[in-house]
């Protein structure tokens, strides 16, 4: 009997330990598959934004662009014939002359996707710093009569806005008549072609490869890419890359493939297939 009894509480004893272990590897299971659900995917930005607010290499970078961008305006200066069209610089705004790493740098802390009404809030502080030389770079340009163009897809109720941080910054041309911001039915290349009626536009600067030409707008990974090869003699001459790991076309139009209503799951799993390892 006593044999028995033993016998009986050892097999309770097991059953309930297997039980506990089932309910806890489905608990990790869970949680787990939560985490994933739950991810801040915009973490992944935060490295892109320590490296862009901390290094000297992205000072470096920028400081080239825009010593590279003189370079070619002297140029053009020099070889500009009288009877020609005024000349112009036709530029975007944000990471390319103006700093929003701040604006960044919280969406990762909190994981926060992009949300218009927060990067409007972020542009009515008026807080954005000047990218390294590009003030610099413009001024010479306005005091050698080039016009400036700043073409931006920020809303246009950001106009107001963006003037007055301009303002602040000292950067010339900063009013109604130069600076182009998104409107209902006008993309960049139909804002470039308004400044190219009454001006001879020399140098387009960006973070974007859209801020160069339509031919890059709403392109696969693969094809922006390439489309980058068949256009490298520009680079550098005609088109000035500013650097920009926080946010851009190459993660939206590329990784992303242009849809924007993936879970946090989902672009966790395209991100990890995307790297190419060994």
């Amino acid at each position: 009997m006593k044999d028995l009894i033993s016998f009986k509480l050892i097999t309770a004893l097991s059953i309930t330990l297997l039980s506990f272990s089932s309910c806890k590897n489905l608990d990790l299971k869970e949680s787990s598959s939560s985490g994933i659900a739950a991810k801040n995917i915009e973490e992944y930005a935060i490295q892109g934004v320590l490296w862009q607010q901390t290094s000297g290499e992205y000072k470096a970078l920028c400081y080239q662009a825009f010593n590279i961008a003189k370079l070619q305006l002297g140029k053009e200066l020099s070889n500009h014939a009288t009877s020609d069209k005024p000349l112009a610089i036709v530029t975007d705004l944000d990471e390319t002359l103006i700093d929003n790493s701040p604006y960044s740098a919280k969406q990762a802390k909190i994981g926060e996707g992009f949300l218009a009404e927060n990067w409007i809030a972020w542009g009515n502080l008026e807080a954005a710093e000047a990218v390294p030389g590009a003030l610099e770079f413009l001024n010479f340009a306005h005091q050698n009569g080039v016009a400036i163009f700043y073409i931006s897809d920020r809303y246009n109720n950001q106009l107001q806005s963006t003037i007055n941080n301009l303002k602040k910054l000292n950067f010339p041309n900063a009013d109604n008549e130069h600076i182009m911001l998104k409107q209902k039915g006008q993309n960049k290349e139909k804002r470039r072609l308004k400044v190219a009626q009454n001006y001879k536009a020399v140098l387009f600067l960006g973070d974007n490869l859209s801020d160069f030409s339509n031919i890059f707008d709403h392109q696969t990974l693969e094809s922006r890419n390439a489309l980058t090869d068949k256009e490298r003699a520009e680079f550098g001459k005609k088109f000035i890359v500013l650097p920009n790991p926080m946010y851009g076309a190459w993660l939206t139009d590329g990784i992303y493939n242009g849809k924007y209503d993936w879970t946090p799951a989902q672009k966790d799993s395209i991100i990890r297939k995307r790297l190419n390892s060994y």
